[in-house]
């Protein structure tokens, strides 16, 4: 904390009129020990001796009477009662100092050296290694003021350091500490620590005094001036101003310092109006708050946070008021983040962990505004405060984005008084109104008192009520409330130090929730026709207690299991506390029977509880945040469960309760009758099923298999006959945009059903019920997937033979994942389809053959030629299954049917993989070269076609691809200006192959290029090629033929050339419509190319320079470039 130097000023004024300096004198013999006289320290040394009446007398007064009432109180006090009073105000116990100088606290570490270098850095450790190696001295004790010097041991980095350390204390509480350290915290110093330590484990080696104004009135006149001018002397820097300016107060007759009777003393103690609570540093709390607040989360800022939350739990169990006091520092400081407006401002929302700050906020002041010793003007001020952080606009709301529109519950509570109307109606609820309203709450009912305060309450007050809904039929006594509140008072009693009270709360509440298990079972029952024949439900729970604000299942969990370790570490349960007195004891110890029936356990009513609370049906919040709390805490409670080790008698619980569940309709989230928009049950169901199946395999199936059930993605129009794989359609879900975690929801559907899948392996009748379960609820391609994979690499282990069953299993779910996935896009379908092939060659030949059959209802035609037909016929898939050559053919003639089928189906991308596949086949391969055919004319691109053609002429068929290139031409237009067109290359080859088959087929493929291409290069380019050889020279076969060049004059290629040059001569013109300076020389290129293009007719010549003239003449206006023409071309 921060430690200040200035001393404190006095708490009260201190005088004794009618005393004087004689009548003291003698009395006492300087430097006596702290212990007192003599004979008392002789004495202390017998731990045997009794203690004697003046000294339990001084203590009980030290702790409860401040010094000044006892003055008051009695005219004279003799100073051997005043000494004793004033050793015993000092704390005695080392567990408050460690609370309010470290954050981890505990019994097992105090009055012990740290273990871990991080425990060693705590101030109370620190302190501790201090004090045990001397390094405390000059530890002087003035009455309620402790003073002396610590030395720090000098480092390989610091200085050894000596600090002047001051503590205050009244009724055994430090009130102030003072060290020259100058360390500023917000719990004590190690130096504070090290001499508050020395005063608790050496109180004999402390020198005494009591207050110095005592020491004052034994003093004449003489003495006092000499005590004065000593201290001038000795401290004149310091003190000398203020030495005179009391002086010159004192002489003047009308000063205020003459006004008051007395004069302060800061030994003096405290006086009757002075608070008494341990000293803390509010400033250093507010710093180090809005500093961890600033860091947003980074640098372990959260956990500090929750540290000093810590901290106001554990003031409270210590029933310290300085833990309301630090709780409303830091709201006053949670309430004044920069951010909260911010956020609000923009729209955004906060991140989840300085929301669960805000939750653990309002969870403490619940706990404060609950303190069953409370006083009413005390609850007053907490409740003015908590209306002023309410009403402020960036108070955060309770469910995170979305005001719930809950009524009060608690105001609707038979003991409690009207709530006010306005809350009724309020569609906000912030982090704060569950406490505001927890302040209309009272402890006065006497069946409440009855139960926290008395062991036997049941059986000598059950008879008397037999008629009443009091208690059980076992004679317990029960607890009729608002669940989350009545939990709500057991987690303030187990913060306030009261755990006998809060175990008996606890247990009262569990008994309730049990009757009301039964008397819904019987509801049930006895509507169930009527019920069964409507099929709809409304929710009989509107706030769940599984990710409710304030944890109720958690809290009785909580309470129980701490009393089910420590019943089980013995006989004898050590709880601290009494309600009935509103003070700590020291160490009762009760037996845990008294709180239980025969055959029970704290372990076994916390795990029933906790499987109460977890199968309640209930609504799914509004809210991201608040929908993610449900999950969040339904994980946390399981995982506490599964550190439970399940016996017989846990066993039995589970039974119970499973069969509970399944029989309980509405009021179970495991019943025959499910509200749409229930919180899902498959986390908590798969537990069940994993911790029934070895003992009752049958409830286990029951209980998982009602669990899969997801009504909110279910689809109200009939989409089929969704009960027969063959009939599964793909079903578009009426997905709730308000459900934000239903992708997680949905991932936990899939881990149920792939559990279940994993235990029913060789069962086959398991495996069809778990099957036709998944098919029918899980709605999600990719979860469908994922239990297939999952099924397949279960049923393929390495160490044992495949397992058919579930490998059809997997395949079954393989197909309806491609039936709901064929007409949709899915980045994963080529991954699935793969798979499936994969899955299908595991199962057999037969698999195979039938997926090939029904293809079309499982792949698109690209899907099935490419992926399917193709893996069918490779030879790795032969490889696998052991085929023989007749079995070999077969699956060869399905593949080549399906790649046929595909074909037709789709000619533009399975033509291709239909030849390819049917290369072995005559027949086939013809069926699909006509298919190729047929399609040419309307349903392929030239693209597709020139493909094509060039398989044809790689797989030795020339006029086949001539043919089929000639038909790709007539789709092809090429303008003036594509001379990087991607099918260039394209007719280049065609007119090649034209060209190399012989006159006939050039002359015939001439005219379609000069339909179909207006590029002047490009024709240019082929012209050239033609000029080049003979045509046919390179023939079938590679054998040569003795033919002459064609010429140009006649046709073919006059008509190519012709077409040639008037490409140019209108690329030309188009060029200079827009042509810019810096494109000059490179259409002068251009036309050097035209001229070549130009010359190659007889009269070329002549046509070049009419052209160039005409251009002169044209452009005439673009002077500069023509005579760039002039100068090239003249």
């Amino acid at each position: 904390m921060a430690e200040r130097v200035q001393q404190p000023p006095a708490k009260r004024l201190c005088c004794r009129p009618g005393f004087g300096a004689t009548c003291r004198q003698g009395q006492r013999a300087a430097g006596a020990p702290c212990g007192g006289s003599a004979a008392t320290q002789g004495e202390s040394s017998r731990t045997q001796s009794p203690e004697t009446l003046l000294d339990i007398a001084a203590r009980k007064v030290a702790e409860k009477w401040p010094f000044q009432r006892v003055e008051e109180r009695f005219e004279r006090i003799p100073e051997p009662v005043q000494r004793r009073i004033v050793y015993w105000s000092f704390p005695r116990s080392e567990r408050e100092i460690c609370m309010y100088s470290s954050f981890n606290t505990g019994g097992e570490e105090i009055g012990s050296s740290g273990e871990s270098s991080d425990e060693t850095r705590l101030p109370f450790r620190r302190g501790i290694a201090l004090l045990e190696s001397g390094c405390v001295d000059n530890v002087l004790q003035v009455g309620f003021h402790l003073s002396g010097t610590v030395r720090e041991p000098a480092t390989s980095s610091e200085p050894e350091l000596v600090c002047n350390v001051s503590v205050s204390f009244d009724r055994c509480k430090i009130t102030s500490v003072t060290c020259s350290c100058g360390n500023k915290d917000i719990f004590y110093c190690a130096h504070v620590v090290a001499l508050s330590l020395y005063r608790v484990r050496k109180p004999e080696q402390v020198k005494l005094r009591l207050p110095i104004s005592e020491t004052l009135f034994q003093m004449n006149r003489d003495q006092l001036q000499k005590f004065v001018q000593y201290l001038i002397t000795v401290h004149h820097t310091e003190v000398l101003p203020t030495a005179q300016k009391l002086a010159d107060e004192i002489l003047s007759q009308n000063s205020e310092i003459n006004q008051v009777h007395g004069a302060p003393d800061p030994t003096a103690g405290a006086s009757v109006d002075d608070e008494n609570c341990w000293h803390l540093d509010e400033e250093q709390v507010q710093e180090q708050v809005k500093l961890f607040l600033s860091q947003g989360g980074y640098h372990g800022s959260g956990k500090q946070l929750n540290l000093l939350f810590s901290k106001v739990r554990e003031m409270l169990k210590m029933r310290d008021s300085n833990g309301a006091r630090m709780l409303s520092l830091i709201t006053e400081q949670f309430m004044g983040d920069p951010r909260l407006a911010l956020w609000r401002q923009q729209g955004t929302t906060m991140t989840d962990k300085y929301r669960q700050l805000w939750d653990e906020l309002g969870a403490l002041w619940m706990c404060i505004v609950l303190n069953p010793h409370c006083k009413p003007e005390q609850k007053g001020f907490w409740l003015r405060q908590l209306r002023r952080w309410n009403g402020v606009d960036v108070c955060p709301l309770e469910d995170g984005n979305h005001g719930s529109e809950l009524t009060n519950l608690t105001n609707a509570l038979p003991q409690g008084p009207p709530g006010n109307p306005d809350s009724l109606t309020r569609p906000h609820r912030t982090v704060f109104t569950r406490a505001i309203e927890a302040c209309d709450l009272h402890w006065q009912d006497p069946h409440l008192q009855h139960i926290i305060t008395e062991d036997h309450y049941a059986y000598y007050c059950y008879h008397d009520n037999l008629n009443s809904s009091l208690f059980d039929a076992r004679g317990w006594p029960l607890w009729h409330e608002h669940v989350p509140t009545a939990c709500a008072r057991v987690d303030a009693l187990r913060s306030h130090g009261y755990p006998k009270e809060a175990l008996r709360l606890a247990i009262a509440i569990i008994n309730t929730l049990r009757r009301q298990q039964q008397k819904q079972l019987e509801l049930f029952r006895t509507h169930k026709k009527e019920l069964l024949h409507r099929g709809v439900t409304s929710i009989t729970n509107l706030e769940g207690w599984v990710g409710h604000p304030l944890d109720p299942i958690g809290t009785l969990f909580s309470t129980l299991m701490e009393m089910g370790r420590s019943s089980e570490d013995g006989a004898t349960l050590d709880l601290s506390g009494s309600l009935g007195s509103g003070r700590r004891t020291e160490n009762p110890v009760i037996s845990a029977q008294r709180f239980l029936e025969e055959g029970e356990s704290f372990v076994a009513l916390a795990v029933e509880t906790a499987l109460i609370g977890l199968g309640q049906q209930r609504v799914m919040p509004d809210g991201l945040y608040a929908q993610e709390k449900v999950c969040r805490n339904e994980e946390q409670l399981l995982a506490r469960l599964q550190e439970v080790d399940l016996d017989d008698t846990l066993m039995k619980i589970f039974r119970k309760q499973a069969t509970f569940f399944l029989e309980a309709g509405p009021y179970s989230g495991l019943g025959e009758i499910l509200y749409r928009e229930s919180v899902p049950m498959h986390t908590f169901a798969k537990y069940l099923f994993t911790s029934l199946l070895p003992h009752d395999a049958e409830l286990a199936y029951r209980i998982a298999l009602r669990a899969m059930r997801l009504p909110v993605l279910e689809s109200t129009a009939p989409s089929g006959d969704l009960s027969r794989p063959h009939h599964i359609v793909s079903v578009v879900p009426n997905r709730y945009p308000r459900w934000f975690t239903l992708s997680h929801i949905e991932s936990q559907q899939c881990e149920l059903a792939s559990t279940m899948l994993t235990a029913a392996k060789g069962d086959a009748c398991k495996l069809q019920t778990v099957l036709e379960t998944i098919q029918k609820n899980i709605h999600s391609s990719s979860h469908i997937f994922k239990l297939a994979q999952d099924a397949f690499k279960i049923a393929t282990l390495m160490e044992s033979l495949p397992d058919i069953t579930l490998l059809k299993v997997s395949l079954e779910l393989g197909l309806q994942v491609m039936r709901m996935t064929l007409s949709t896009l899915n980045w994963r379908r080529r991954e699935m389809v793969r798979w499936l092939v994969t899955c299908a060659t595991e199962v057999g030949v037969f698999a195979l053959d039938s997926i090939m059959q029904s293809w079309f209802t499982l792949f698109t035609p690209t899907e099935a030629t490419s992926v399917v037909a193709s893996t069918v016929m490779s030879n790795s898939t032969i490889v696998r299954l052991h085929l023989d050559c007749h079995q070999q053919e077969n699956l060869s003639n399905s593949a080549r049917t399906l790649a046929l089928q595909c074909a037709m189906k789709d000619p533009q991308n399975c033509a291709l993989s239909a030849l390819t596949l049917c290369e072995k086949d005559h027949i086939a391969f013809e069926t699909a070269y006509q298919i190729v055919l047929d399609a040419a004319a309307t349903g392929m691109n030239y693209t597709q076609l020139f493909t094509i053609a060039r398989y044809m002429e790689h797989r030795g068929y020339p006029m086949r691809a001539y043919k089929l290139a000639t038909l790709a031409m007539t789709h092809l237009n090429l303008s003036y200006n594509q001379d990087t067109h991607p099918a260039i290359n394209d007719v280049l080859w065609a007119c090649a192959l034209s060209h190399s088959l012989g006159k006939n087929e050039l002359a015939a493929v001439i005219p379609l290029v000069v339909k179909s291409v207006k590029c002047a290069t490009v024709l240019s380019d082929i012209l050239r090629r033609c000029t080049l050889t003979t045509p046919g020279m390179v023939a079938l076969h590679s054998r040569r033929n003795s033919g002459k060049l064609m010429s140009l004059d006649k046709a073919p290629l006059r008509q190519l050339l012709d077409a040639t040059i008037g490409a140019y001569i209108n690329t030309t013109h188009s060029r200079l419509t827009h042509i810019s300076p810096r494109h000059y020389s490179e259409f002068i290129e251009f036309l050097s190319k035209a001229r070549e293009t130009f010359l190659m007719a007889h009269d070329g010549h002549i046509q070049f320079t009419q052209f160039i003239d005409n251009l002169k003449q044209i452009y005439k206006g673009k002077k500069k470039l023509m005579m760039l023409v002039r100068e090239r071309f003249g």
